[in-house]
């Protein structure tokens, strides 16, 4: 073992918490283009799949590897069917600026 000790319950949780507040940062900073929030959404999801798998390993128990399996699962459905929506909506408007498609709402 290193002089450094190991890593703790706690380190993982720090980085999923930075994570998180990167994601949220970047969701409130950035509203303007479609693909950053897209990209922002989905860190905030790994962030919180960081701490199920730290938590799973943690209390020895698999069911939060299971879960985020899943997670993953849905979040990748997401990503595909996000993009094609950001494809159809660029080749009929030629943009992708959040503030230009507010005329979808209906």
């Amino acid at each position: 073992m290193s002089a450094m000790g190991s890593i703790t319950l706690g380190h993982y949780l720090s980085l999923g918490g930075i994570l998180f507040a990167i994601s949220v940062v970047g969701i409130f900073l950035n509203r303007r283009n479609l693909i950053v929030l897209l990209m922002a959404s989905e860190l905030m999801l790994l962030a919180v799949n960081l701490n199920f798998i730290a938590f799973s390993h943690y209390l020895g128990d698999m069911a939060g590897q299971v879960f985020v399996f899943f997670i993953l699962t849905v979040a990748a459905a997401e990503s595909a069917i996000g993009l094609a929506i950001l494809v159809v909506l660029f080749r009929n408007r030629a943009s992708i600026d959040v503030e230009e498609l507010d005329e979808l709402k209906g």
